[in-house]
């Protein structure tokens, strides 16, 4: 029915639909329906309020637009007959047919693709072969079950011990080191092979430890399930195995219980369900029975539908289970978590990638320098044996333990501050982030609501911080006898339970109660003692054609106190007073028409909004009516707050240059409110999408449309999931954020998943990379911060690794290729690998953390650990080192000849060059005589101070001198090998100086 608010203005009108409330398909239908009227001007429709503001050729009457209205009402209506029952099947109309196994397939395998929200109540349980009345015999019950297995969904594994371990193995670098090791073995060098596996082993031991730390302290977060469920048997209620529910149960609704499986509402009496794990939508959903209109109604908007996972909040009723298992909504996201695949870390990418480079120059060279030996006559046993030598010298034993401890110290810091990481790249890919998406319930917001604003008596106060504030003045509440007169009838009026302890108030209750008790709590009010005074005698609850709710209550003067709240527009409609400055007085037209501005107002800025109403009814007198005759005390408009911090966090990311895009399953008005107070398009215009126009964009401009979009809308599973997929295809590293079984697909696709440890659900926890333990999302700065700061450094150390790697190539092509003999032999290549690279290597991975770090955009993902530009510094200064040690070696064969005593020359002067480089490789624009301009390195003075320790002991223990086949040195000797390894430091360092490139590794530069 339409009825006509606001007429008395030509060309302009307001009318009330009460079809309208919370049907945006019908909202849309009609606005669409309405502007093709050539009389018509413009449409506005408002699914809170069920409003409809039409302006409209002035010549046109009033009376005509409504007819119009209700002729477009009566077509929508329609439409629900040409899509109930036709893909009923036939068993469900023959109540006297005998069931067997073959009747249960073929109702089965029907009902996964019946739209049940469309069809009437009756239809549904024929269908089933069910009655709400007794429910399913348990011979039936028991032939469905056995025939489709249990309600249960198949569990994301959890990584084992065993697949832990071995995935430390499974990288370029390791696989490369192990290929040596097989070589050295081949060619008899046992002692080589058995030294590489060792760094092998110590690099996967380190791993394991970390991750499966991790692992364990995420498993514990996991919340215990629920295994029994409440449902109607041979007409008794019983309480079963939640596994053992099938098709056609009826499931018992009641105030706290979880539901076990999807199923279509048989009865209602004010049920509220909390849906927000599974849609995102932050307020619990009012349920109803009857059944809705169009097939394209959105999971959120399937108000007659209840799903396997949500809370019942309020209320009761009765519902026939339509899918279990698999074939729930739950499963269905199940299965888009296992079709979503991880995708590799930017670091993995890149460590893999100088594995494969190193592959083929190990490749070439051993192909070189063994072409090269036989040409100059030398046996071909012995330059097969120098080749490997010089392969396995190109492979950087640190690389993988230089990465891995890096990533692990990472993880051991992130968990002082509740960050729990599960596996060694996912730090480093948060760093890398350039878009992050953030699910809005839950993680922007606190999934709880909260009274924001109260409109009385022409008085508009705000609530910041459980202080009243009117204007820019905190006002005591109790001096506006109209604030305390609401607050009054709001605790009244509610069916939260308060009790008190250790003189702390709990509240446990419907989210939209709670925050009434909370706001009356911080204004002062003695809850517990103002229900005391006025003791309950009747509840009104709402219903599914009446949106307030009244309580009735006793008084010392022997009168009852009537409190209501509820929906604006009902609640006005039952008043005929209104409170002013203390006194009682009419309500006048003038004054409901300000009231209702004021309530599109608050609606506008997508708050919920109550209002607030009283009387008084003499002992006497009848109580058919009590909700008649009210008293106006005002509105009072809630929201779910953003957690303290977001807003902070947000800026953060934008000076980080992360663009921030959030998800939620909201309406867009919702949505956009939210979205401006945390000014999440960076001061530029906000780009808001809604799910429904997703469809509508093809492929092609699919990713470009998305990558400007701020704020996604409407949204489900499926759409996150391709939300976060189309986003990569742009190429963008995206990290997304979530806390509900929703959020699980989208979750395990992104590079970087963030799932909440406290309030999380355990199947978003169960698949993603990165969670917060005490739901803090200002961490995530912090693991940002980290994970920069760890790729920064390993560059840096894979420029050191890959500069003195090469020198030791370059000396021994040149001296093979002159003929100059062996400078190095096998095992102190292998002892030279050792020493300079892992200790040195992972000093300079420990690098301090930039100040400006999070001040400069992410990185090219696409771009190499070692860039181009990289390979001319790394050629010059490993030309250097190897010349100067190249000298040495001349110096030595010049005073003793070929032999032990120039090697050991060469192996000292290369040796300690190396080291001494990596002072060197700190910054590639700051140079060490730039005093105060690097901060000191503690991890690196003691690397190298302990490194130049142990090759010194090389030559004091004669064991080991023996082993490396050295011979003793002596002082003339000594400045030689010092000069030639201090050389090539003051030379680069001076190169600096002279160039202009300015290039950094991303450090304190």
């Amino acid at each position: 029915m339409v009825q006509a608010i606001h007429t008395s203005v030509r060309g302009r009108g307001r009318y009330k639909l009460n079809e309208l409330y919370q049907q945006e398909g019908f909202k849309d239908y009609l606005e669409l329906s309405l502007t093709q009227i050539p009389e018509i001007i413009s449409v506005r429709a408002n699914t809170l309020t069920s409003n409809v503001l039409i302006f409209f050729n002035p010549n046109i009457s009033h009376t005509r637009i409504q007819n119009i209205i209700d002729l477009i009402v009566r077509e929508y209506k329609q439409k629900k007959y040409q899509r109930q029952l036709p893909k009923v099947s036939p068993l469900g109309r023959n109540s006297g047919k005998t069931i067997n196994q073959a009747d249960i397939s073929e109702t089965c395998g029907a009902f996964v693709e019946e739209d049940w929200h469309l069809l009437e109540t009756d239809a549904v349980i024929e269908t089933l072969q069910t009655s709400p009345a007794y429910g399913l015999s348990e011979e039936l019950a028991l032939a469905k079950l056995e025939q489709y297995g249990q309600n249960l969904l198949p569990e994301s594994p959890s990584r084992s011990q065993l697949r832990v371990f071995m995935e430390q193995f499974q990288s370029l670098p390791v696989a490369l080191l192990t290929g040596a090791a097989v070589l050295s073995t081949v060619t008899g060098g046992w002692i080589d092979a058995l030294v590489i596996m060792g760094v092998v082993g110590i690099n996967a031991v380190i791993g394991y430890f970390t991750e499966s730390q991790s692992e364990k302290i995420i498993q514990s977060l996991k919340k215990r399930d629920r295994p029994f469920t409440c449902v109607l048997r041979n007409g008794q209620i019983r309480e079963i195995n939640t596994a053992d529910v099938v098709l056609g149960d009826i499931l018992i609704l009641r105030p706290g219980s979880y539901v076990a499986a999807d199923a279509r509402l048989v009865e209602a009496e004010n049920l509220t369900v909390d849906e927000s794990a599974l849609t995102g939508e932050s307020i619990p959903v009012n349920k109803i029975t009857k059944p809705l209109y169009s097939k394209e109604t959105c999971l959120a908007d399937r108000v007659n539908m209840v799903y396997k996972g949500t809370l019942v909040t309020g209320g009761q009723g009765l519902a026939v289970v339509t899918g279990t298992g698999q074939y729930t909504e739950l499963g269905q996201i199940q299965q888009l978590v296992g079709s979503a695949n991880a995708t590799d870390t930017p670091l993995a990418k890149q460590l893999d990638r100088v594995g494969s480079q190193l592959v083929m120059l190990s490749g070439g060279i051993c192909g070189v320098v063994f072409l090269i030996g036989l040409l100059r006559g030398y046996p071909w046993l012995v330059m097969l044996t120098t080749s490997i030598s010089l392969a396995v010298a190109a492979v950087p034993e640190g690389l993988p333990t230089v990465a891995t401890t890096t990533l692990a110290l990472g993880i051991r810091d992130m968990r002082k501050h509740q960050v729990l990481v599960r596996s060694l790249n996912a730090v480093e890919a948060l760093g890398s982030v350039q878009k992050i998406c953030l699910d809005k319930t839950g993680t922007i917001t606190e999934n709880r609501m909260s009274v924001v604003e109260i409109q009385t008596d022409a008085q508009r106060i705000e609530v910041r911080d459980g202080e009243f504030v009117n204007g820019d003045r905190i006002i005591n509440p109790y001096s506006c006898q109209q604030l305390v007169q609401m607050l009054h009838v709001s605790v009244l009026c509610n069916e939260s339970e308060v009790v008190q302890q250790e003189g702390k108030y709990i509240v446990n209750g419907s989210a939209t109660e709670n925050a009434l008790i909370d706001i009356a709590i911080a204004a002062g009010v003695d809850v517990i003692g103002l229900r005391q005074s006025y003791p309950l005698q009747e509840i009104n609850q709402r219903s599914e054609n009446r949106n307030l709710m009244s309580t009735l209550h006793g008084t010392k003067e022997g009168e009852t106190l009537v409190a209501v709240k509820g929906r604006p527009m009902e609640v006005l409609q039952r008043c005929n007073r209104r409170m002013k400055g203390g006194e009682i007085v009419p309500l006048t037209a003038d004054d409901k028409l300000a009231i209702e501005l004021e309530n599109e107002r608050m609606a506008g800025k997508a708050l919920r909004v109550l209002a607030v109403a009283y009387t008084h009814i003499e002992g006497g007198k009848d109580r058919k009516n009590p909700e008649e005759n009210l008293i106006w005390l005002g509105l009072i408009a809630m929201k779910d707050p953003i957690r303290a911090g977001v807003k902070d966090l947000i800026a953060q990311f934008h000076q980080a240059g992360i663009d921030t895009v959030m998800i939620t399953g909201d309406q867009t008005p919702t949505a956009f409110a939210i979205a401006k107070e945390l000014e999440l398009a960076n001061h530029n215009q906000l780009q808001i999408l809604d799910s429904t126009d997703m469809l509508s964009i093809n492929a092609e401009a699919k990713s470009a449309i998305f990558d400007r979009v701020n704020v996604f809308a409407r949204i489900s599973p499926a759409n996150k999931l391709q939300i976060v997929q189309t986003l990569q295809s742009a190429g963008r590293v995206v990290a997304m954020t979530g806390d509900g079984i929703n959020d699980a697909p989208a979750l395990k696709a992104a590079q970087v998943g963030v799932a909440m440890g406290h309030s999380g659900t355990d199947a978003a926890r169960e698949v993603a990379d990165i969670i917060i333990a005490d739901d803090n999302l200002e961490t995530m700065m912090i693991a940002v911060s980290r994970g920069r700061t760890i790729y920064n450094n390993i560059r840096k150390s894979v420029h050191f690794l890959l500069a003195t790697n090469m020198s030791e190539i370059m000396v021994m092509l040149a001296a093979t290729t002159l003929g100059l003999g062996q400078p190095l032999n096998a095992i102190q290549l292998l002892w030279l690998n050792l020493v300079t690279d892992i200790f040195p290597g992972l000093a300079l991975a420990l690098e301090p953390t930039e100040p400006d770090v999070l001040k400069k955009p992410p990185r090219n993902p696409e771009e190499a650990i070692i860039q181009k530009s990289d390979f001319g510094d790394i050629l010059f200064e490993s030309g250097s080192i190897s010349l100067s040690s190249l000298a040495a070696y001349g110096y030595g064969i010049s005073k003793y000849g070929m032999g032990s005593q120039a090697s050991t020359i060469a192996f000292m002067s290369l040796t300690v060059g190396q080291l001494l480089h990596a002072l060197s490789c700190r910054s590639q624009t700051y140079t060490i005589f730039d005093r105060g301009k690097l901060p000191q390195n503690k991890y690196l003075n003691a690397a190298l101070f302990g490194s130049i320790g142990l090759q010194l002991l090389s030559l004091g223990v004669p064991g080991l001198r023996m082993l490396l086949s050295l011979s003793p040195i002596n002082l003339t000797d000594g400045l030689v090998i010092s000069s030639s390894a201090f050389l090539p430091l003051v030379v680069n360092e001076t190169r600096k100086k002279f160039t202009d490139s300015g290039r950094s590794y991303g450090g304190i530069d």
